[in-house]
């Protein structure tokens, strides 16, 4: 398993050289402004550990926030950027890296796409994972600890079967190339649940008409794609009423509200519990929230940072 560090406005390019490599790479990117760019087909695991990063694959850009897991296809043009003081790792590899991985590490089948874009809520435990694997990686002692991470990402694609069966076709390949398809879209949507999206855009994006664009996606998710937007709209207006000192109304028309007693009421369907209530809620000192921070995982992302800034050999790549 190869390595690459990125620290404090540095930038790092995986190229057609990188490519050429059978074996995994762990990108670990420390400190404001650092760039990594994919001009390559890899696939990979995104994970940031402290702040955010800024993520624009299969030509969407998203943010992701700590406590956030984002895995992308194999694909080429691929960008991460670090937002603010921020911590992150990527775990990435060519189609011919991942199936040997698997293949020699976890005697799983390796289907094609092996990896199917998606994001996850990262718990405790997968970022735990993702600290040792970066202390590891700086002392090139990175296979071993890369496994623990894979298989937590590798449980939570498993839970996509179901989805995968609901999907319309006569073989399994062909259900997973249209889950795919589906995927790709409700990844879109939420990233980009703020804008005004219309199922016939959806749809072309999918390559199916509006009307069996919306079948295969209820079938595959159990809900339709408007109701999975509204959804996502919520999530992002908590987000913001958490961490944004906009006003409610504002946050509102941010998250693709236009009517504020509609965002009200389904705000406290979703939730239980007001807006108003959540941003008091949400007012507490920042010490408050800090000491709730497992002692363990604070210590573990410190002393990753302090690696990060390390003198490093060359960098493997440019």
């Amino acid at each position: 398993m190869l390595y690459q560090s990125i620290v404090d406005g540095a930038s790092a390019t995986l190229d057609s050289r990188a490519a050429e490599s059978d074996q995994l790479i762990v990108a670990v990117g420390g400190g404001r402004g650092c760039v990594l760019r994919v001009d390559a087909a890899f696939a990979g695991m995104w994970i940031p550990l402290r702040g955010r990063m800024q993520l624009v694959a299969s030509g969407t850009e998203s943010e992701l926030n700590t406590g956030e897991l984002r895995v992308s296809e194999c694909e080429p043009g691929v960008q991460a950027i670090g937002r603010g003081n921020a911590l992150w790792l990527a775990l990435l590899g060519t189609r011919l890296a991942w199936r040997s991985a698997l293949r020699e590490r976890f005697d799983v089948p390796t289907p094609e796409p092996l990896l199917l874009p998606a994001r996850y809520a990262a718990d405790v435990s997968v970022r735990r994972h993702t600290v040792v694997l970066a202390r590891a990686a700086a002392h090139e002692r990175s296979d071993a600890s890369a496994v623990a991470l894979i298989e937590s990402v590798l449980g939570m694609q498993a839970k996509f079967g179901a989805a995968i069966h609901r999907c319309p076709g006569r073989t399994y390949a062909h259900r997973r190339q249209v889950f795919l398809r589906l995927q790709r879209v409700r990844n879109y949507l939420a990233a980009n649940c703020h804008l005004d999206l219309d199922n016939e855009t959806l749809a072309r994006m999918a390559s199916y008409s509006p009307w069996h664009f919306i079948r295969a996606f209820r079938a595959a998710y159990q809900e339709t794609p408007h109701a999975y937007l509204v959804d996502q709209r919520l999530l992002r207006a908590r987000r913001l009423l958490r961490t944004s000192p906009l006003a409610i109304s504002e946050i509102a028309l941010a998250s693709g509200f236009e009517n504020r007693c509609a965002f009200s009421r389904l705000f406290r369907e979703r939730f239980g519990i007001t807006a108003h209530a959540l941003r008091r809620q949400s007012a507490l000192p920042v010490a408050l929230s800090q000491a709730r921070r497992p002692d363990a995982e604070h210590r573990a992302i410190f002393a990753t940072r302090a690696a990060t800034q390390r003198q490093f050999p060359e960098p493997l790549f440019s």
